[in-house]
């Protein structure tokens, strides 16, 4: 968690363009963003993964989704389009598994 750049964000030791925090969710502008608006929404526990989501953590899930609705009426969006990239390759679903399911 010592490299984790987003907990390094949460802490405030990387700055970031804040569009929305509470006590469980803090949302900024990407640094290198791909689309005009372009919002990372990520919860202040360390999940290093969405394969290492609990039961525990599902609070957390629903917190990031409402605070994307909040986020999108404030700055006056209709389309939310969630991304979810995985951290390393070795995340992704091989193809074979997308085939299956």
């Amino acid at each position: 968690m010592d490299d984790c750049v987003f907990c390094k964000i949460i802490k405030g030791e990387i700055p970031s363009e804040k569009v929305y925090e509470d006590e469980d969710v803090i949302a900024f502008k990407d640094i290198n963003p791909v689309t005009p608006i372009h919002i990372l929404v990520i919860p202040k526990k360390h999940i290093a993964t969405l394969l290492d989501v609990t039961e525990e953590d599902s609070h957390l899930i629903s917190k990031i989704f409402v605070a994307i609705n909040k986020i999108a009426k404030q700055i006056g969006i209709e389309k939310v389009i969630p991304n979810v990239t995985p951290k390393e390759k070795s995340e992704q679903i091989p193809q074979e598994s997308k085939d299956k399911l």
